[in-house]
């Protein structure tokens, strides 16, 4: 494939993102997407995130840092461009401008500029800092929703999304301590989620399949085993037992149940029966829902009340068949991750605020404490946020005239001074204001502190030598 390189070292990269990026909706199209990286796209927060800090502005900045960070970009003929870097600002919204991808990429920070890896020996170029990151796709469900499948999303499935990052977030946050989170709409059919603290970056692979494992509940190989989840023990692990009671039951039996119709007809609910591994339970509820019922409550919710009272009832003495209750809970409801994009320093994920060349929706960050208001269905989209922008792109867009001109003015700089007020004209505005206040600000300084207690320890200590060897001198 032209521009595509090929080697040992080859990406980890989402698949489904990947696969036939050049076929995009009439509202995605490369002028509309010139405008969206000539006027709109946010380079200075971006490189503000990706420098952690190291702005030159004191002495213990890493000068190199952000030209050490792998970037890839997609083109509309499917050329894949692996291991750009840029060593400022300017040069990655130059190149951004120039090569117009569909798709970015970001990867990890090497030990060395990465685009110079053949320089080195096969071992002298490695990941040295990622941010721990997890990937969560609405068709890993498919088996659990009924109005969707594949890469279709709509208001009765997008709740199982909400649900992983109460779930996810809290845990990161509660169990592990991190801090600096950012949720990402992936612009289709599912989420992303960036861990940036200091301690998250420098992670191992090893640590890093670690924290994947602790949020693991499905069995290995379970794909085709009618019983995904193993709840094992007399009790739930405390996180566990904190998402069921606080976030996962109520889910199920508020919304999920009735959404998806669950229980409605003997195929669906022969799947619920076949996680029981009680014959004599299944049969008997089997015989009850089989006969009609004129009821005017929601069959759902009946059924689901029938299948609780006779497995959680006294007479159910073996512990697995009460745990059977949390189990179906946490096979329809718990967060489903992609474990390997988790696990590996060199997975690349796709750069927030890119626009989804196959909806022409903008990656827009979510807020984890309001995610139940996140609407998939209403992110901004380039076609509007460009036609909102300016009343200059009226005639260009719409009406065909001085496009061109228009187009290099961008590419030129020529109306970069009006970014800011321009984006702030549109939906994209709100969505950027949320990254600098809620995710940028309090990122940067807490760097910054980082940076400066650790450059004064130094100090300190290096003073301190010196005055040992003074004294052993004398």
């Amino acid at each position: 494939m032209p521009g595509h390189e090929v080697g040992n070292d080859e990406m980890m990269i989402d698949e489904h993102e990947q696969k036939q990026v050049n076929l995009a909706p009439d509202e995605f199209n490369s002028q509309y997407l010139k405008i969206y990286y000539g006027k709109l796209f946010p380079y200075e927060e971006m490189f503000k995130w990706m420098s952690y800090a190291n702005d030159g502005k004191h002495p213990a900045c890493n000068q190199f840092y952000f030209g050490r960070r792998e970037f890839s970009f997609t083109l509309d003929n499917d050329v894949y461009l692996r291991y750009k870097t840029f060593n400022s600002v300017s040069e990655l919204e130059s190149s951004i401008k120039e090569k117009c991808p569909v798709k970015i990429d970001i990867g990890p920070v090497y030990n060395v500029d990465p685009a110079k890896r053949h320089s080195y020996a096969q071992s002298g170029c490695f990941p040295e800092e990622r941010e721990l990151i997890f990937d969560i796709d609405m068709s890993d469900y498919d088996d659990v929703r009924y109005c969707c499948s594949g890469a279709d999303v709509c208001l009765e499935c997008w709740p199982l999304m909400t649900i992983a990052i109460k779930v996810i977030d809290t845990a990161l946050r509660d169990d592990f301590g991190f801090n600096h989170i950012l949720w990402v709409y992936s612009g289709r059919r599912g989420v992303h989620c960036w861990v940036c603290d200091v301690k998250a970056r420098r992670l191992t692979n090893e640590l890093r399949a670690a924290i994947a494992d602790y949020f693991r509940v499905y069995k290995v190989g379970s794909e085709n085993s009618h019983k995904k989840v193993s709840l094992m023990g007399p009790a739930l692990h405390p996180f566990l037992a904190r998402s069921y009671t606080e976030v996962l039951k109520d889910f199920f039996e508020k919304t999920l149940l009735s959404n998806q119709k669950i229980l409605s007809t003997a195929q669906r609910y022969e799947k619920i029966l076949d996680m029981i591994p009680d014959e004599s339970v299944t049969s008997e509820l089997r015989g009850k829902w089989q006969r009609t019922s004129s009821a005017k409550e929601d069959i759902n919710v009946t059924r689901w009340e029938q299948l609780k009272h006779l497995l959680q009832s006294g007479k159910q003495k073996m512990q697995g068949l009460r745990r059977c209750v949390e189990e179906i809970v946490f096979s329809y409801t718990y967060p489903r991750l992609d474990m390997e994009v988790s696990k590996h320093m060199n997975h690349l994920l796709k750069a927030p605020f890119c626009v989804h060349p196959k909806t022409g929706r903008v990656c827009v960050p979510i807020d984890p404490n309001r995610c139940e208001e996140f609407d998939p269905t209403a992110v901004p989209t380039l076609s509007t946020v460009v036609f909102m922008s300016s009343h200059l792109y009226s005639p260009c867009l719409f009406y065909g005239k001085n496009a061109g001109k228009l187009i290099e003015e961008l590419n030129n700089g020529g109306l970069r001074a009006e970014a800011d007020n321009e984006r702030d004209r549109t939906s994209l505005g709100k969505s950027i204001r949320f990254f600098q206040s809620s995710f940028l600000e309090p990122l940067v300084k807490s760097c910054k502190e980082d940076m400066i207690s650790s450059y004064n320890a130094k100090l300190q200590q290096s003073k301190l030598q010196q005055s040992k060897n003074v004294l052993a001198a004398i």
